[in-house]
């Protein structure tokens, strides 16, 4: 009898759980609170039905339920793992989910990049579509300095591909159950993440034209803000694996979870790869540098 009741597929039935919702109803008002705080932050009002939504709290209440149930779901998710619900076929999904998530986030990038090719390659139509006056109908537009790709944009290129060496070597050292190595090469992957996040901040800070100059500067705030963005995300990503490892879990045969963060950082690297040759140092060719 005991036999009849066992489970008897590789598949695991989640129980019941509350987080999609959350996350769901977290999200949209994330979203709302967005729209909401950029109003605030441009001293305009943002009235829906009679009253006036024009506050930084939405967003705030919308990003910390959004956070709340993502963690909550992911420890669910762990916590799956421990209890052996992660079976070959589940962790083959797993895998598929995270090939598809990144899929995905290739395709968001490339909406950036065709917007930087098409207002760069067809700059003409794109000064008029913008009705930005001091372009002189080239690229980068007339009058305007860019920031030298031989400088800062170098130097972070250096910082991500020596964090794709340490994840690899963390990564190697897992497979061969030396922890101390995995911990040591995901401690200095999370502080080049951390050491790029500040160089492109100081970068951002320095820069020679703003975001809503003209079409140039949108384009080259929206590719590599959200490229930033992306490798914050990662820095996380990868410090929660560290802890975990701290923490003792992760074998040899069972560590998705660092799998998962491990592809997530070179695709990140990959992406800045194309960000520093198409829009640093192709998309800057011939234009005056900033120096300083």
């Amino acid at each position: 009898m005991a036999s009849a009741h066992g489970k008897q597929h590789d598949y695991h039935i989640i129980d019941p759980s509350p987080w999609p919702v959350l996350t769901s109803l977290g999200a949209f008002v994330l979203m709302f609170g967005l729209v909401s705080l950029f109003r605030w932050v441009h001293g305009a009002e943002f009235m829906l039905f009679g009253a006036n939504f024009s506050t930084p709290w939405i967003f705030v209440v919308g990003l910390v339920v959004t956070l709340y149930a993502m963690g909550a779901w992911w420890a669910d998710t762990i916590k799956e793992g421990h209890e052996g619900h992660h079976t070959r076929v589940v962790s083959l999904h797993l895998r598929y989910g995270m090939i598809m998530f990144i899929a995905s986030e290739v395709m968001f990038f490339v909406a950036w990049f065709w917007a930087f090719f098409d207002a760069s390659l067809f700059s003409a139509e794109a000064i008029q579509a913008s009705r930005v006056e001091f372009t002189g109908g080239q690229w980068p537009p007339k009058g305007l300095e860019v920031l030298d790709p031989w400088h800062l944009p170098l130097y972070n290129t250096v910082i991500l591909l020596l964090s794709g060496t340490t994840v690899t070597w963390a990564h190697h050292a897992l497979l061969h159950n030396d922890r101390k190595g995995m911990i040591q090469g995901l401690v200095l992957t999370v502080l080049l993440g951390v050491l790029f996040s500040f160089v492109q901040a100081y970068e951002y800070m320095h820069a020679p034209f703003a975001f809503s100059e003209s079409i140039y500067g949108a384009t080259f705030f929206m590719a590599t803000g959200f490229h930033g963005f992306h490798v914050l995300v990662g820095t996380i990503f990868l410090l929660v694996c560290l802890i975990r490892a701290a923490a003792g879990d992760f074998s040899p045969k069972a560590h998705f979870g660092f799998e998962a963060a491990a592809w997530y950082w070179h695709f990140v690297d990959v992406v800045w790869l194309f960000l520093f040759f198409s829009i640093y140092i192709w998309g800057g060719w011939g234009a005056p540098l900033a120096h300083g």
